[in-house]
């Protein structure tokens, strides 16, 4: 049996959590540093970020800033900027990682597979041909090509400057 070595997590298995830590989205965007926490772009009404648990490399969360559990409960401009945000991310990935395809999806309310059910977010995932979806199934392992820091190094090049109008952090 070959053991997997993820080095890089331990520092996030083991980081202090946010206080009142049930709802991270809402921590991120107040930290001004965005690498730390892989914020990617901020816009006006939602941001985009690596996902800390990806399913895969790239694998990109969009959500708007406010805390709302289901898009009916979104206003029609933060609606309308998170058809964006997933737009932005698919094609920073397209430039920086050049995927065969994309799973791009919700999960809403904790059955359907939230873990933040009350905040919702999109996942926009970068997939390849024959790549190595067999392993969570088979082996419950997830294997990375590249650690985060790296990722959003790569990513962040292929991203506009934050949107003018967007809230920075502090």
């Amino acid at each position: 049996m070959q053991t997997l070595h993820p080095y890089w997590r331990y520092q996030y298995i083991t980081a202090p959590k946010a206080p009142g830590g049930d709802n991270p989205f809402e921590e991120i965007p107040k930290n001004p540093d965005e690498k730390s926490i892989h914020l990617l772009y901020r816009g006006r009404t939602g941001y985009l970020v690596l996902n800390h648990y990806p399913y895969n490399g790239g694998h990109i969360l969009a959500l708007p800033y406010r805390p709302v559990p289901a898009l009916a409960d979104l206003s029609e401009q933060e609606r309308a900027e998170l058809m964006e945000l997933i737009v932005l991310a698919q094609s920073a990935l397209t430039a920086g990682m050049r995927p065969d395809g994309f799973n791009v999806g919700f999960n809403f309310g904790k059955a359907a597979g939230a873990g933040i059910p009350k905040h919702l977010h999109a996942h926009i995932v970068p997939r390849w041909d024959g790549d190595h979806n067999f392993m969570p199934v088979i082996a419950e392992t997830r294997t990375l090509m590249q650690s985060l820091d790296a990722t959003w190094d790569r990513l962040k090049q292929f991203l506009p400057a934050h949107h003018p109008d967007a809230p920075r952090a502090g």
